[in-house]
Parts: structure tokens; sequence; C-alpha cells
């Protein structure tokens, strides 16, 4: 008798990953599967964990995520796709998302059993992004619509609903701009180069021909000339070297009498003729003005950034192995573990209150509605009796997400840092328990005094007023939709020596507030953790004193005018109400317990008295 499976999803991931290396024409492709998201890096593919039970979901997103990676791997050719590729960001994105649409077209042509798998892919990312909810084109995304379309016109197959959704919201805008264009599809799509030059030809037609950059075909016909001049000269130069003795001393007396002819009729020119002829001559057309780049900030276009290319947006995880975080996350429990006893009170007390808030409430004495088993007697004596139903009252508890943004600044060394790692767990694990989603963001910089940015400064000539000049580092410690439970060791990394350098606070919260918005949820509120002001040397030593002060302070201007967001702050050991009207500050973990559980479960208050009773709001609209 055979032994069975210690885990029932073994087989099926086996078979797989078979499948997959088959598909790939790879035998040497390494798959695996983790909760982390998917990729494929390298000789590795990562693709989502199935578990014991094998939804149905589960086995069709991984069936589909392997397909797509396939079918990248096969029919992808990582130079051609370098050689035509765009400078500008949005040409890029285009490109990239008709290319990825190219591999899993052809897969689909060849083998049809590749269409429902990656369908089911597709459906779970358009779901998950929230694009069958999408009701105005500015919402949705122009290069994912293209790559849908692209699919859609390649396989002759229908898209998934909310990609559809999303995708018709931009479909007579790209048939209208680049249908002539896109009929030419099907014949390229199994020919990478033709099918980039092609995309090149949609990315122009859909106004985004400035940020394509050089003409790759120019530039080899460009170099085929060349070559060729240059292998006539080589043959010609030993014939005509007898010839160009003899030739040039005849070209050297012509060219002196056309020069003396020339001298000649020139003075002989009166100046009105002179002036004459040059009223007749058309003054030259002046260059079209390049378009103005748009601002680096939303809340203040007059916010410069010197350079962007050294700033980036990573994981934690990203940041360092999974032994050393969990090493640092056993660093930071063992600061807990004095305070366990606050901690779990606090836990509890919040999540009282926030759960108090999600009973049940109700509207009686209603004509019409279920049934209120407490009128049954008057029901019985009377039917015809009036107002004897209920109506249960909608709560707009359950649909939020809160973000926290926490300062990672070197001035948080020490003790602010651990308090404010502290309360981003106890506030994640809280909120998930009551079906609150959260999601934990960190900022600061790469480096000390400018980095890469301020030596490209230097090298440029030290220009005047250069605005941010620094290399931001926007780091992602969890994301809305992971669970605490695998994610809990990413906040170790804040334990990490060397991570903590300078702080940049008004264009994280405006990085913080653009994830924010972008939720499916109804209510978002964003809660920021930090010890003041924002501070970099680099930047403030060749921009005004208040630069980066003032931004902060035009970002939650913004932020609070456009009232999609809810702002609150926690100020550690600093008192951060000169920058946030709805603040509290905490030098301990011990008084989370207080003020700060009040603040918070103020927040999912129905009542805006309520709230401001708690949240010292100085306005009540």
């Amino acid at each position: 008798m055979m032994k069975p499976a210690d885990n029932p999803a073994d087989p099926f991931k086996k078979a797989l990953a078979d499948a997959t290396r088959t598909l790939a024409d790879d035998a040497e492709l390494s798959v695996t599967y983790s909760v982390d998201p998917p990729g494929n890096v390298g000789e590795t593919m990562r693709l989502p964990q199935v578990s014991r039970r094998m939804t149905r979901d589960e086995v069709l997103l991984a069936r589909g995520t392997a397909d797509a990676f396939a079918l990248r791997r096969r029919h992808h050719d990582d130079a051609t796709f370098a050689r035509f590729a765009p400078q500008g960001p949005m040409a890029r994105d285009l490109y990239e998302a008709m290319e990825h649409a190219r591999c899993e077209a052809l897969g689909a042509r060849d083998m049809p059993g590749t269409l429902s798998n990656i369908d089911a892919k597709i459906a779970h990312e358009a779901e998950r992004k929230g694009y069958g909810q999408v009701r105005d084109q500015s919402e949705a995304p122009l290069s994912a619509a293209a790559g849908y379309l692209v699919r859609e016109l390649g396989t002759g197959h229908p898209l998934p609903a909310a990609a559809a959704h999303m995708t018709n919201l931009w479909r007579p805008f790209i048939e209208e701009q680049a249908g002539g264009t896109l009929e030419g599809l099907a014949d390229a799509l199994a020919d990478q180069a033709a099918f980039a030059r092609l995309a090149r030809r949609v990315i122009a037609d859909l106004g985004f021909g400035e940020e394509l950059g050089d003409d790759p075909d120019a530039e080899d016909d460009e170099a085929e000339d060349n070559a060729e001049q240059d292998e006539e000269a080589g043959d010609n130069q030993s014939g005509d070297e007898s010839d160009e003795s003899e030739a040039s001393s005849e070209r050297s007396q012509e060219a002196q009498q056309d020069a003396t002819q020339t001298t000649l009729s020139t003075d002989d020119m009166s100046d009105d003729q002179m002036s004459e002829d040059n009223a007749d001559m058309p003054e030259p057309e002046a260059p079209p003005e390049p378009p103005a780049p748009p601002p680096h900030s939303a809340a203040d276009p007059n916010y410069k950034v010197f350079d962007t290319s050294f700033d980036e947006e990573i994981r934690a995880e990203e940041l360092a192995d999974p032994a050393e975080l969990e090493r640092l996350r056993a660093y930071l429990d063992q600061q807990l573990e004095p305070l366990k006893g606050a901690v779990s009170r606090l836990a509890n007390k919040l999540q009282r209150r926030l759960q108090a808030q999600q009973n049940r409430a109700w509207e009686f004495d209603l004509e019409e509605g279920m049934l209120d088993a407490g009128r049954l007697a008057r029901v019985v004596a009377n039917p015809t009796t009036p107002l004897s139903f209920k109506i249960e009252k909608d709560t707009e508890f359950r649909d939020t997400c809160v973000t926290l943004l926490l300062d990672n600044s070197g001035s948080m060394r020490g003790r602010p840092i651990s308090i404010a790692a502290i309360c981003a767990d106890v506030l994640a694990r809280t909120l998930e328990r009551c079906q609150v989603k959260v999601e934990i963001l960190g900022f600061t910089t790469r480096a000390w005094k400018g980095g890469q940015s301020r030596e490209r400064w230097l090298n440029s000539g030290r220009p005047q007023q250069p605005g941010r000049l620094n290399d931001l580092r926007h780091i992602i410690y969890k994301s809305a939709d992971a669970p605490w439970r695998r994610v809990r060791d990413n906040l170790g990394l804040m334990m990490k020596e060397g991570l903590l350098k300078e702080n940049i606070d008004g264009e994280a919260l405006e990085w913080a507030h653009k994830r924010l918005v972008a939720r499916p949820e109804a209510r978002k509120i964003l809660m920021v953790i930090s010890d003041g002001a924002p501070v970099d040397d680099s930047t403030l030593s060749v921009n005004t004193a208040n630069y980066l002060e003032k931004h902060l302070r035009d970002v939650i201007a913004m932020v609070e005018r456009r009232r999609a967001v809810e702002l609150l702050a926690i100020g550690i050991g600093h008192d951060v109400t000169r920058y946030y009207e709805r603040a509290v500050t905490i030098t301990d973990v011990e008084q989370l317990a207080g003020a700060m559980t009040e603040q918070l479960a103020a927040l999912f208050d129905p009542d805006p008295r309520a709230r401001a009773r708690f949240l010292g709001m100085r306005k009540v609209s």
C-alpha cells in the first residue's frame, strides 16, 4: 500500500514545476512556491503558494502565473527588448506591458491550454487592483489597458470581466489613435524585433513619441553607412593619391580666383543693397520648446528635486536576508518582553473599543424591513399595526484601511525607534483582529549627506538652488493585503545598524498618501509616527533653511484639503502638533495604553463631535 504524501499539494507542485520547465524550454529552471510576491529572476521562478486545501482559486492562480512566466522565458529575448526599449517612464510602461502580452498571446496561439490558466491570473490581478470598480479613465492605468488590448487582439479571446471593464475605458482612445497600427499585430507576434517596432509606433500614436528616445534602426543604418564609406575610402585612397596632387593645385588656383571675385563684388555693393538682401531672407523658425517636465510634488509645483534616478522604493525583505530579519525580530521581542503586560492590555483595550463599534445597530419602529421580535405581541393582537419592523444600520467600520508611516531617521536611533516599531506591531496586530487592513511603510535616505545625488550635483558645477539633494529610500514593511503573521519579522529591520539616516517627510507623506488613495476601501486613515521636523543636511545646506519643512506643510495641507484620507500623527518624544492638527505625543510605551488608545479608537467613532473631543480638533466640519 502506497504511503500517502505528507502534504496533499506536493504532487501537484511537482507536476506543475515539471510542466513549467517544459513550457519554458529550460531544464535547469528552479521553481519554488512562496507567500512572497511571484517573481522570475535568473534561473529561479517563484510561484504563489498552494496550501494543503488546494482550493480551486489557488490552483488556477499558480498554473496561470507559471504559464505566464514560462512563456516569457520561452519567447522573450532581453537583448532585443533592451535595444528597442524607450527612455521615458510612461513609454517604458507601455512597451513592457505590450511585450508581456505578446508572449502570452503567442503561447495561447501555439498552446491553447495556457489561455484559460492565464485568464485566471489576469482575473485575480484585476480584481486585486480594483479594476472592476474603476469608473473614470483617470483611475485606469493606460499601460495595463494597452497590454490587455494587445492580448485580446493577439488571441481573439475576450478578457476576464474586471480587466475588460478597465480596458473598455481606454479602448475608444487607443483604437482611434493607434487602430491602424494595431492591424499588423498578428503578423508581428512571432518576431520580437518586428513587434518592438510596432509597439514603438503605437506609443508614438498614443502621444508619447517624445519619450521613445533614439530610433535603434536609424542608428544601425547610420553605422552601416559609415562602415561602407570607410571601406570605399580605403579602396580609393591608393588609386587617387597620384591624381590628388595634380588636382589640388588646380583647385587652389580656382579658389583664389573665386575669392577675389567675391571680394570685389561685395565691395561694389552698397549698404542699402546689403540690407535689402538681408530683409528678403526669411527668418529661421524657432525650434519648438520641449514640454515642461511634470512637477515632482502635487502639493507644491515649485518643489524641486535635483535627481530622482537614485531613489528607491523597496520591500523590507530585500534589505536583509530571512535569517537576519529573524535575528533582528528576536532583538525587538526582547525589548518588548518587559512591556509584555502593558502591550497586551493595550491590544485588548483597543480591540474591545473597536469591536464595540462593530456591534450590530438597528433602527426600530419602521413600516417595513425585518419583523421586530419584540413587537410580536402587538402584531398578534392587531396585524394591521404599523411600525413593527426594524432594519440593520450600515457601518463604515469594516471597509477601512490604515497606513502607518514610520520615520526611520537617525534621530530615532535607540529608544525612539523601538517605541515606533512597538507601536506599529501593536496597532497592526490589533487592527487585523478587527478585520481592518493595515499597511506599514518607512522612510529614510540611502546615504548620509547626499549620496550619489550630491556627487552628480558636484560634477555638474554646483548649480544654485538644486532642490532636494539626497537619495530617497522608501521601505514597505507590510503591504495592506499581506497577513501580519507572514511579515512580522520585517519590523525587526528597524533594529538594523546603518539603516536609519536622514528624513524627508514631505515626499514620504505624499508617497504614502498616493498609495492609500489607490486602495479600494471606502475609508482611509494615514497615521504618521515621527519625532519631529524633516532634516537632510545636504538639501538644507544649498537651499533655504525651511525648504523641507515648507514642503511638509504643503503636503499636509493638500491631504487635509482633498479629504480622501484622514490624517493622524504620533510624536515620539516630541510635540508634532505644529505640523499635524490631530496628534498625540508619547515618550514611552506605557503611555500607549492611555491617550493613544483613545485617540485611535476615536477615529472610528461615527460622531464627528466625539472624534473632536479625543483628537483635539480645532474645528468640526
